[in-house]
């Protein structure tokens, strides 16, 4: 299966300025002309620019060393070296760069940035030719500049998925069934922790006008928030998601602790994860025993918050999933109805998600987004 390729490494080398030139007139009855070497072109600069319809960074994953072409070496008879060719790296909205030794973040893109460009590394200036060292005192100057270096710089790319539902719950809770069964996704699914090595993306068809993206995230082991397991290092994706789906294993003995666990390490990490508008679903009913421990989630969890809903499903089972569903869609849709309120045209229901508007209609939809290959 293709996967979505969230992060990558790379080294970025601006260009070099060309040398310039030191050289003298020469013609026929003009033995001894002045200087007339010309500057060294400026080299290329490193350039990001966002780009609406790219939505992974496998290309960069593929090509993780980026150059900017080096400028040209002056010539004689004064004329300049040509300047070295920019190189702009494209990236998708919601690309976030770091320097890779500090961490420090150099830029952040919105997701709803389009055509955005930051110009990150300057490249060298050209050396100035023999043609500027010509004085009262030295008529015949040999003496030419070289140019500039260009700068080096090893960077940390990061996309955080854009999603319109981020899929919250422990190992083995059954993220990946749920997503198999509402999209178009097929995620790797096994019966032990941490099948989910990297975040998958799903469409979810409601209607002819509406799309809406699913995030799998991979499993959250407690102490994620500090580094434990592999949710830490996906954690960052459900920050930009619309709304939250819990998925809590009823049939696992920690069933009545799972819920705040979760939301626990949502708070360790920060982010206002927390306050995020929420689906609770408590799955494998269908075990025994497991639809009474259902129950029970239900009723604390609603005498605790009325607000979230909470619905007990079996995803293999296909037990209550239409009501999951249209759940899921309705939630959506108010959040989308609130962000598009006073908008113009705004009706409270949206044509395609963000992450959609830029596909074309024309994309297999069978395929999963591209990136590295796990």
């Amino acid at each position: 299966m293709i996967q979505f390729a969230d992060e990558a490494t790379i080294r970025v080398q601006s260009g070099k300025g060309g040398n310039g030139c030191a050289s003298f007139r020469r013609e026929k009855y003009i033995p001894n002309g002045g200087p007339n070497g010309g500057d060294g072109g400026r080299g290329g600069d490193i350039i990001f620019c966002v780009k609406k319809n790219l939505r992974t960074l496998a290309h960069l994953r593929f090509h993780p060393v980026l150059k900017a072409q080096n400028g040209s070496d002056g010539h004689s008879w004064g004329k300049y070296g040509k300047d070295g060719e920019d190189k702009v790296i494209p990236v998708p909205p919601g690309t976030t760069i770091r320097d890779k030794e500090t961490g420090e973040i150099i830029i952040d893109f919105p997701t709803d940035s389009e055509e955005q460009q930051f110009t990150f590394l300057k490249g060298g200036n050209g050396g100035w030719g023999n043609i500027h060292f010509k004085s009262s005192t030295n008529q015949a100057p040999r003496r030419a500049n070289k140019g500039e270096p260009g700068e080096v710089r090893e960077l940390r790319v990061e996309l955080s998925v854009m999603a319109d539902v981020g899929l919250v719950g422990f190992p083995n809770a059954g993220k990946s069934s749920l997503l198999d069964l509402f999209t178009n996704a097929r995620p790797k699914i096994a019966p032990y922790p941490f099948t989910t090595k990297i975040p998958n993306l799903g469409v979810l068809h409601v209607d002819t006008d509406t799309d809406l993206i699913i995030a799998d995230i991979p499993g959250i082991i407690e102490g994620a928030s500090e580094g434990a397991g592999l949710g830490i290092r996906f954690l960052k994706h459900i920050s930009r998601t619309a709304c939250l789906l819990f998925m809590i294993d009823c049939s696992d003995d920690n069933y009545l602790e799972a819920y705040d666990l979760l939301l626990k390490e949502l708070e360790g990490f920060g982010g206002d994860l927390t306050k995020k508008p929420r689906i609770v679903l408590c799955n494998k009913i269908d075990v025994e025993g497991a639809e009474e421990r259902a129950q029970e989630v239900v009723a604390k969890l609603s005498a605790r918050d009325s607000s979230v809903k909470v619905i007990p499903v079996s995803v293999m089972a296909r037990k209550n999933m239409n009501e999951a569903r249209l759940a899921i869609v309705s939630l959506v849709e108010k959040m989308n109805a609130e962000k598009d309120a006073g908008k113009k045209g705004g009706e409270g229901k949206p044509a395609k998600s963000e992450f959609m508007a830029g596909r074309s209609v024309d994309d297999s939809m069978e395929v999963q987004f591209p990136g590295s290959e796990g």
